[in-house]
This record gives C-alpha cells, structure tokens and sequence, in this order.
C-alpha cells in the first residue's frame, strides 16, 4: 500500500472537521501535522477545533499549529454565520487536552517541505490560502518538496457561495490564491462546480448514524441540516476522498486565474476551459465525481475510528 505524507491547512468548520475525521481514519494517509488558519472561524476557534478532532479520531499523536490570523489584505472574513459561533454547528466536542504546538505554523510548512525529498509531500488546504502563501513567498524553494497541491475552494459554472462570484475561502484572501496559482506548485483544485454535487442527504446521513461509533454519530449531526434546510455538500471532504480514490473523479488541466482588483467580482476564480486566454495551463480543476462512492469511502472509514 503507498502511503502518502500529508499536511493539512484548514479552518475546522463542520465539513473540515469531517475532512480531518476521513484522513485520520485512512492508513494511506499519514497525516504528519495540521496547520490551522483563520477562515470559518477566528484562529482561536479554528486550531482548538483541529484539536478536538484529533482527539475524537483517537489521534493524539497528530501536531497542531496555528497559522496566520488574518488574510494577507483587507478584513478578516468568517462564515460563522453557518457554522456557528464554535465553528462545529450543534456539535460541542469536549475541549480538547492535545496542546497546540508552540512554533508558528507557517515556518513549521517551510521547514518540513525544505527537509523533503523532491516531489514527496502532499500538501491540502482545506481554508484560505494565507498560510500557503506566507510560505511560498518566505520560502519559494519549497515547491520541489511538494507531490501534488490539492485545494478546495472557488467555483465557474457554479459561481460564488459568498458573493455573486466568489467561493468563500478564495474570497477571505484573494491575494493569497493569486499567489497560490501563480507559484507552479502542482495544483489539483476542487470548485463548488465538484462539491455542489455531493449532497448529503437524509439517506446517506442516515447511513452514516448506522456506523455507530462515536465520530460516524459526529459526523451525522455535523451534516444535518438545521431546521430541515438543503443538504448540505460536502466540500472539503472532496479534498481527502480524491487522495484516497482519484477514481471516482474527473477533471481536466487548465488555467485558473484569480480576480484580486474588482469589488464586483473579487475572488472570483476564471478557469479557462476552452484554452482561448493564452495563458499557461496551471491546474487540475476537478469537475465531477461519484457522489455515492464518495459517501461509501466515508461510511467505511468512519467504522474505522472510534
């Protein structure tokens, strides 16, 4: 079995938090840290919650580090507005014991993708993309440690979650993305056009409660829709599923722009399917996916996990 070294920036977030729960769970993944940044939540919020998920995986032997508080511009943006004020909806996850490593996140990133053999390390962004920004700008030599780049965020035939045009975690640091995509890092993307199509509705909740372990039961009611709204999709479990079974998605290479002057359209992510900008391809933009075989992969490895 190849096992992958992975990172993980993120902004646990109800569907982050089920991310992090199907990578601790998966033994082709060995998860060597987790970088939390400022995104769904404050930093405060965020890296405590990747905490408390690592503690209801049974990882403990996972380190924590907290990354950048703000994006690289401009206001921090939340989406507390959905997650609630703990980040985890009606979730409350006991608080957790593992302490948060004392380095900052960000040269924690720069030091291990120095140490690492060329094209080794798979590196995911679960959040905005200040983190890896701050990394490639302090440190752009650390690329060649890097397999593949694989991110959840933007959107083009689905537009924006967060304004008309934006996804959100382009739109908290568009700055930082149009840093990201212009780095040469080998980027695999995963828009809202992928996402929006893996819904979790009340069957396959209902199968996921049917696990019965204790983070299956987590991960149902981090799913469930309050107040019987519209299913919610499963966004940045998108991102550990296509590690796990690429199989089960399609996509194709193209060239990923990020808006970063437009008040009107800032963050919007243009992805040139047809080739006609002229510019150099830049990314692997994934565009569908076998949503049934997605909720499996996720139904096994949560019988996996306490």
């Amino acid at each position: 079995m190849r096992v992958r070294p992975v990172i993980i920036d993120t902004d646990p977030g109800i569907d982050d938090a089920v991310a992090l729960l199907l990578a601790l769970a998966s033994p082709e993944l060995a998860v060597e840290a987790i970088v939390a940044v400022a995104g769904n939540a404050p930093l405060a919020v965020t890296e405590r919650n990747a905490r408390a998920v690592c503690e209801l995986a049974g990882r403990p032997d996972i380190p924590v580090y907290a990354g950048c508080p703000r994006p690289l511009r401009g206001d921090p943006i939340t989406a507390m507005y959905f997650h609630g004020e703990t980040g985890l909806g009606t979730v409350a996850l006991p608080p957790p014991s593992l302490p948060r490593q004392s380095r900052h996140g960000v040269g924690f990133i720069i030091d291990r993708l120095r140490d690492a053999v060329p094209d080794s390390v798979t590196w995911c962004a679960l959040g905005p993309l200040t983190n890896v920004a701050a990394a490639l700008v302090q440190a752009p030599e650390i690329i060649a440690g890097v397999a593949e780049f694989v991110l959840m965020g933007g959107a083009s035939r689905a537009l924006g979650n967060t304004s008309p045009a934006a996804e959100f975690n382009i739109l908290a640091d568009p700055q930082a993305a149009a840093i990201v995509f212009d780095s040469g890092l080998p980027i695999t993307m995963v828009p809202l056009d992928l996402t929006h199509q893996v819904r979790s509705t009340a069957p396959r909740i209902a199968r996921i409660r049917a696990v019965g372990t204790r983070a299956a039961a987590v991960v149902a009611e981090l799913l469930t829709p309050s107040g019987g709204g519209e299913p919610h999709a499963l966004h940045d479990p998108c991102v550990i599923a296509y590690l796990l079974a690429p199989h089960l998605f399609a996509g194709s290479r193209v060239n990923v722009a990020v808006e970063t002057q437009s008040p009107l359209t800032l963050g919007a992510t243009v992805v040139d399917w047809r080739g006609v900008g002229g510019r150099d391809v830049n990314a692997a933009v994934l565009h569908t996916v076998d949503a049934d075989g997605v909720y499996a992969l996720l139904e096994e490895r949560l019988a996996r996990l306490p």
